[in-house]
């Protein structure tokens, strides 16, 4: 598929809609704001205007990069867009080290996910070498 549009933005109520689409859990349309404010790298995928893929990155601006976000819309599933996400993804933040620089990225792969991932040079955890990956989520009463 090559009729789509890249740009690096969406709205909070395009991005919170593609999470619920994708069955992701929802929050406070400002958190999302916030969120994708503060977003080292956003890729997102337009085909007529509307978002069909979106990818995001978060960083210390040091050595850590973690890739937040890869969501495709379930019609355009299965056409390489997520591939094309993760490649741009890449690309930029390899584009951003000084020379002699690296960098960790980390994700959480969605339960399945994981041999996509793989094609990028991502790692199963645990394994010899480090733990599994852990996560948590709070909500403030």
């Amino acid at each position: 598929m090559t009729d789509y549009e890249v740009t690096h933005s969406i709205t909070p109520e395009e991005y919170m809609k593609m999470r619920e689409i994708v069955g992701w859990g929802l929050f406070p349309l400002e958190q999302a704001e916030q969120g994708l404010k503060n977003s080292f790298i956003l890729i997102c995928l337009r085909k007529e205007g509307k978002p069909i893929a979106v990818g995001r990155a978060v960083s210390d601006h040091g050595y850590v990069v973690y890739i937040a976000d890869v969501i495709v819309c379930p019609e355009y599933q299965g056409q390489g867009l997520g591939r094309v996400i993760m490649e741009k993804l890449l690309e930029e933040i390899k584009a951003s080290l000084k020379p002699g620089y690296k960098v960790m990225i980390s994700l959480l792969a969605a339960k399945g996910k994981e041999e996509f991932y793989k094609k990028f040079g991502f790692v199963d955890r645990p394994n010899d070498a480090f733990g599994c990956g852990m996560h948590q989520w709070y909500l403030a009463e």
